[in-house]
């Protein structure tokens, strides 16, 4: 027996099923490690193995990379998303030169300035973009504003898919950007946070939204996608990958005992979880946008992955949060945001637009369902 903050008396079994029914729906960070990235933890657990990745498991990860997109890439490991973007354009950039991205990008607005800190300067330049895009001419009117010495001229491009609404870059939308990038000698980054998603929306194999679509370097997540921690951080251009694992090392991001973020990405990739769970994800989160449309309520953006926007007024919101919801009002172009993990039950949507149907009656707002 337990005591809770409350002081009522809990089993532990009481806990357990507490923490089976998760009312988390703000990020795919609250999951937990989906099973097959853990069997692959516990078993990288058994034995001593040579550190700073010089194992194993860590080269066979690389090699499974290599596989699943198709190419003879670089791949390096970092513990986290804002290191793995930060060094990735830091990789990219001159400290005097910049990044433009979507106004409403990661890197802009949720990284505490660590891409311009890692690269010791290089300024990002936001440029708006419908449904969470960038667009060619967008993008074009930045770079050809000033060419003056007083202007830190543009070096990357850094677009994120699926993006920041929930949003996708097709493959001719993508290679519309790579073209204009090429015009003016820019890098092109992906911030793939939820990648996984992206391809499983669109089924299309992994090489088909990155290298083969034009990207340079992509930042693939697997802490969203099942895995405790750890990014992947895959140049397709080797060449811009000349020194990447010393970057890695002076910013802290060399694992000692790498395998424990190896290991986990190994199994992904091998059982195909990498795109089971995004399938799963995605699911839930078109169940939970046709839900809310059928509760009066149009998405604010396409649910094309396994985000949800949705502008809730005040008091439906705070029901759901006494209700014990999680959900962010913060990110994205306002509303509050749903996001759906490998883990989400068809169960837990269906509360969750319950609760959404009787904060709604509360306001006095009109049920179409």
């Amino acid at each position: 027996m337990t005591k809770d903050p409350t002081g009522s008396r809990q089993t532990r079994h009481e806990l357990s099923d507490q923490a089976a029914s998760p009312r988390f729906l703000a990020s795919d960070n609250t999951s937990g490690i989906c099973p097959q990235a853990l069997e692959y933890l516990l078993a990288a657990n058994r034995g001593d193995v040579p550190a700073y990745g010089n194992d194993d498991w860590t080269a066979r990860a690389s090699n499974r990379f290599r596989e699943l997109f198709e190419t003879d890439c670089e791949v390096f490991f970092v513990f986290n998303g804002t290191a793995a973007n930060s060094l990735a354009l830091a990789t990219l950039c001159q400290p005097y030169q910049s990044v433009i991205c979507h106004q409403l990008a990661h890197i802009e607005t949720d990284e505490c300035g660590g891409p311009e800190f890692f690269s010791n300067g290089a300024k990002l330049l936001s440029v708006p973009g419908d449904d969470g895009k960038v667009a060619p001419l967008d993008v074009e009117r930045m770079v050809v504003r000033r060419r003056d010495i007083h202007y830190p001229q543009p070096r990357a491009l850094s677009i994120t898919q699926s993006t920041e609404v929930g949003t996708l870059y097709r493959p001719d939308e993508l290679a519309a950007l790579r073209e204009m990038a090429d015009r003016h000698g820019l890098k092109v980054h992906m911030d793939g946070a939820r990648f996984a998603n992206a391809c499983a929306a669109l089924d299309l194999p992994p090489r088909a939204l990155s290298w083969e679509a034009g990207v340079d370097v992509l930042c693939f997540s697997g802490t969203k996608n099942g895995t405790a921690v750890g990014e992947a951080v895959i140049f397709f251009d080797r060449e811009l990958a000349r020194g990447f694992e010393y970057r890695c090392k002076q910013a802290g991001q060399l694992a000692s005992k790498m395998r424990f973020i190896a290991a986990p990405w190994l199994g992904l990739i091998e059982t195909g979880a990498w795109c089971t769970n995004a399938v799963h994800a995605n699911a839930m989160a078109r169940h939970l946008g046709t839900g809310l449309e059928q509760l009066g309520l149009t998405p604010m953006f396409p649910v094309q992955a396994n985000a949800v926007f949705v502008d809730l007024p005040a008091k439906a919101q705070r029901y759901l949060k006494d209700k014990g919801w999680t959900f962010y009002t913060f990110i994205g172009d306002g509303g509050a945001r749903f996001v759906c993990a490998w883990d989400t039950s068809k169960e837990a949507v269906d509360a969750l637009l319950e609760d959404v149907r009787a904060g709604l009656a509360g306001v006095g707002m009109q049920s179409a369902g």
